[in-house]
């Protein structure tokens, strides 16, 4: 068969239908065709190009089975066909016989396409509903509520629910490890079998060490308190099980290190032990909601040992509503989170007192939703009644928020975790008079946005797309998070369109001219530039 020579604009039009996926076998093709000719719509046998043997022809020998006429307007008086053949059908040799019949203005096939959108998770857990941190549509009735006060889990869930392999390691009061909400989620300690050891599950390991309790140096770090239980189901409660609670994180491994007593307090020999026992087990993330305004050596020497091991470490500024720094949140590399109510405004007072607030000042990261936040009781498996306030409930949902950002990519440090929660969070949602431009002492970067730091990309070239590349007029611009800035220049150097851009990672565009055309899309720090190419 000779080879065809198919016109430059049908060439284009077909890249232009087909970037960025390898379309799905079609068994349709549209035609266009150089003159109109009436046809008939009835059944097969006569359903047929009235006024044009060879296309008919062509339909006849491949065995079509239906034609349908498409208008290209209102007003206009011409029309595509779309036929239709059995399956399997070799879609492309019917083309190159179009074109040989000489009838056609252009061939193509019917292209089998996506939506661009992604569809928000939605779990499926009975008591989702009071989970205002994750969906807040402004009808949670304890506090003053607005809608898009959350962390905007639902549509983060549509980019990642966690990995397995990544270790959330809780320094906290332990947690009831029998919940069902943590069944195949608790970390253990598998050791391997010495030669005189028993084995009692016969999988080689000795593997009845869960966690560790660091109060009573045991290997059993079951909570008497509430507070570790509670924390636990906020970062990682098992979403989408029709039960309960979704924590932020589905899949993580939760690793429990108990390291406050039942009386609510905890030494720094047992929380730096902690951190020590968490990074060499393999821990990727610890939370740690506890505080005390004592500096400490052993506990900065602990946490300087987990970043330097690519740990990353969130903490709670505590509820004094002060600003006085209290540890471990006041080291620096520390993700140190304050608390948010249900309307975006800082929490103060929590509901439990009068006096009561979250802590503020020049070591703050971000803020999260702290107050009247639901989770799990450490003494049921059926309880779904209780809630808390403090920024001991917000650090977890930023605990969370990392584990699901290494899950994602387990090479980012805990420098780019805390750069990324930080830069992808909203601010300006509180009280204006606090809540300024930029970071400020009460709401540090803003309030955490979970769907912008999982769709938050390294300000490299490769990130940053154009398509349909040529084009005939539209076309769309994909970028990073951080993107501040797009201008559009034309092969003189003229600048045709400047668009400002903050918070969004897409934006459409229309060059009415052919031409090459050149793209410089900036962040505060550095420009990268593109081309597009547009064919009339």
């Amino acid at each position: 068969m000779k080879r065809k020579i198919y016109p430059l604009a049908i060439v284009l039009l077909s890249c232009i239908a087909t970037f960025g996926q390898n379309p799905e076998q079609t068994d349709q093709i549209i035609i266009k065709l150089k003159n109109e000719v009436a046809y008939s719509s009835g059944s097969f046998n006569r359903q047929k190009f009235i006024g044009n043997n060879k296309i008919d022809h062509v339909n006849q020998n491949f065995h079509s089975i239906e034609i349908k006429r498409q208008s290209l307007g209102i007003k206009s008086k011409q029309y595509i066909y779309i036929v239709k053949f059995p399956e399997g059908t070799n879609i492309q040799q019917i083309i190159d016989e179009y074109y040989d019949t000489g009838e056609i203005e252009y061939a193509e096939p019917d292209y089998i396409g996506y939506g661009g959108g992604t569809l928000g998770i939605i779990p499926n857990d009975e008591y989702y509903y009071k989970q205002w941190a994750l969906k807040n549509d402004g009808s949670f009735s304890l506090s003053p509520s607005i809608e898009g006060a959350d962390i905007d889990m639902e549509n983060a869930w549509s980019i990642e629910q966690g990995d397995s392999n990544i270790v959330v390691a809780i320094i906290d009061s332990g947690v009831k490890l029998d919940h069902p909400e943590f069944s195949g989620r608790i970390w253990r300690n598998l050791k391997e079998i010495p030669n005189n050891g028993i084995d009692d599950d016969n999988n080689g390991y000795i593997d009845d060490v869960v966690g560790w309790n660091f109060v009573s140096s045991t290997n059993n770090p079951t909570d008497d308190l509430w507070h570790g239980t509670f924390v636990t189901g906020i970062i990682g409660a098992t979403g989408n099980n029709n039960t309960g609670f979704a924590g932020v994180d589905w899949n993580c491994k939760l690793m429990i290190l108990k390291g406050l007593n039942d009386s609510n307090f905890g030494n720094f020999s047992w929380w730096s032990d902690a951190i020590y026992y968490a990074v060499d087990n393999g821990a990727n993330v610890i939370n740690m909601s506890l505080s005390s305004p004592e500096i400490s050596i052993t506990l900065h020497s602990a946490v300087l040992y987990a970043l330097s091991k690519n740990v990353v470490i969130v903490a709670g500024m505590s509820n004094t509503n002060s600003n006085t720094i209290r540890y471990p949140a006041g080291y620096p590399g520390v993700i140190a989170v304050g608390a948010t109510n249900s309307n975006d405004l800082r929490s103060s007072p929590f509901y439990w007192g009068e006096g009561s607030g979250s802590s503020y000042g020049s070591h703050i990261s971000v803020v999260a939703p702290g107050n009247f936040i639901f989770s799990l009781y450490y003494q049921s498996d059926t309880s779904y009644n209780y809630y808390g306030g403090g920024t001991s409930m917000a650090a977890p949902h930023v605990s969370g928020l990392a584990s699901l950002l290494l899950a994602q990519d387990p090479n980012r440090t805990p420098q780019q975790i805390k750069s990324i929660i930080e830069a992808t969070a909203e601010d300006q949602v509180g009280d204006p008079i606090v809540d300024i431009p930029g970071w400020d002492q009460y709401y540090g970067h803003g309030r955490i946005n979970a769907f912008n730091a999982l769709s938050f990309l390294s300000f490299e070239a490769n990130n940053v797309h154009v398509f349909p590349n040529p084009t005939n007029q539209h076309f769309t611009i994909t970028f990073p998070f951080q993107t501040r800035q797009i201008q559009i220049s034309n092969s003189l150097g003229q600048l045709i369109t400047s668009k400002n851009i903050r918070g969004q990672t897409t934006q459409n565009f229309e060059l009415d001219d052919s031409g090459i055309y050149f793209i410089r899309v900036s962040s505060e720090e550095q420009t990268i530039s593109k081309k597009v190419i547009v064919v009339k």
